[in-house]
């Protein structure tokens, strides 16, 4: 059974978050996506020394049936209420007014623009002028996540963004669900590896990577909804990072510095 990846032991992850939800000032977020990944890291925050915490969801309007049983079964294992980020009704009719049930799949320009109604505007009303959010995040998920770090500043959203599981690989993720017995999302069961919405979202098939279910159609190089846009490319990828003031980065790097 593995215990280390990228040669570090599992449990650094989990002493890293400690220490750094310790020093952070504020309430930090966790993105909760029904994803393994986000059930660990999940438990792994409830286990820290995180005093003010809160955990969300993207209710996009398109997820799949079986999460609504599994949203409650996750509740009642952790003991906690997942809020419902719910994109703005009046977005929503004009999108679908324009785009129709699958527009979506039409073009890259089309597919990011309702990720952007239904996922990106919720979760930036969300962050605003909050301190940290925490991802389920690895880096070996696809290209578009290599690269990143434990601990980084969001420029996109202006705050801190911690990633405790970037290093871990997929049988990282499984032994410790089965080790501790967490709640396993039943669309793992019927092929899927990665989860999302269900127009953008099918099964793996053998031999696929990981996230080959999500926008099939389009380029690996281009599969992200637009809220894990990699740190020094917002503007690249035509997203305007939200204005922040340099005092509020240096106090925000200074909370972090764990010695």
């Amino acid at each position: 059974m593995s215990s280390e990846n990228n040669g570090k032991p599992r449990g650094e992850s989990e002493q890293f978050l400690s220490r750094v939800t310790s020093a952070i000032k504020g309430k930090i977020y966790l993105a909760y996506s029904y994803q393994a990944e986000d059930t660990v890291a999940l438990d792994m925050l409830v286990k820290s020394a995180a005093a003010d915490t809160g955990v969300f969801t993207l209710d996009t309007g398109k997820l799949f049936p079986e999460l609504a049983a599994y949203h409650m079964e996750v509740e009642k294992f952790f003991g906690l209420s997942i809020e419902r980020l719910h994109p703005d009704s009046s977005e929503v009719i004009e999108l679908e007014a324009g785009q129709g049930e699958f527009g979506m799949r039409d073009s890259i320009e089309a597919r990011k623009h309702c990720c952007d109604i239904r996922k990106v505007r919720p979760l930036s009303r969300l962050l605003a002028g909050k301190s940290a959010w925490l991802t389920g995040l690895r880096a070996a998920q696809s290209v578009t996540r290599a690269g990143m770090r434990l601990l980084e500043y969001d420029e996109q959203f202006g705050l801190i963004k911690i990633n405790p599981l970037v290093h871990w690989s997929e049988e990282d993720i499984n032994e410790y669900i089965e080790k501790h017995g967490l709640p396993r999302n039943p669309l793992y069961e019927k092929g899927f590896r990665s989860i999302g919405c269900m127009p953008c979202t099918r099964p793996v098939r053998e031999g696929e990577d990981i996230r080959a279910g999500r926008w099939w159609w389009e380029d690996p190089t281009q599969r992200e909804c637009g809220c894990m846009v990699k740190q020094g490319q917002s503007k690249q990828q035509g997203q305007e990072p939200r204005q922040h003031s340099e005092k509020k980065h240096e106090r925000n790097s200074a909370t972090i510095k764990l010695g």
